[in-house]
């Protein structure tokens, strides 16, 4: 018989396929493959205390390349400053960057927000064909509500 969490992955596996989400099929593969051989048990600890250093670090290092191949370099830099929407991208950058961190804070403090937090990411990636980058946004943007929350109701708001 299936285990519970085994169940979940093929539903996900079942929905990646049918939403064409090459990214979340890769991801449910490759935990259904770690959970049948038995590497889960040793492998899945680190992967949860490390994947979201090394998912960021591998999304840096595809960000990086263009200034690696020289495709970008300080002439690209010091013209894209001239332009109104690169002084929005770059606050954007500093605003979203601020936001993850204090997502990861959150994920720490309540990881049963996780639960949501992925269902939010899973369905919007399968629904709305968005990038599973989000869990780390979506955790900072509710630690801000959180706060914000927290901020009127003990104001008496």
């Amino acid at each position: 018989m299936l285990s519970q969490s085994s169940l979940f992955l093929l539903i996900l596996l079942v929905i990646s396929w049918l939403g064409k989400n090459q990214s979340l099929l890769v991801a449910v593969v490759a935990l259904l493959l770690l959970k049948w051989t038995g590497l889960g048990d040793k492998l899945f600890p680190l992967i949860q205390a490390k994947g979201i250093n090394w998912g960021v670090t591998i999304l840096t290092i595809a960000v990086l390349v263009p200034i690696a191949t020289g495709e970008i370099g300080f002439k690209q830099l010091t013209e894209s400053l001239k332009s109104s929407y690169a002084w929005i991208a770059l606050f954007s950058g500093i605003a979203v960057a601020l936001i993850a961190a204090s997502g990861v804070d959150l994920l720490k403090d309540d990881p049963h927000i996780t639960t949501a937090l992925v269902l939010g990411t899973i369905l919007a990636v399968v629904l709305f064909k968005g990038i599973a980058v989000g869990p780390l946004i979506a955790a900072g943007i509710a630690y801000l509500i959180i706060q914000l929350i927290s901020i009127f109701t003990t104001n008496g708001g």
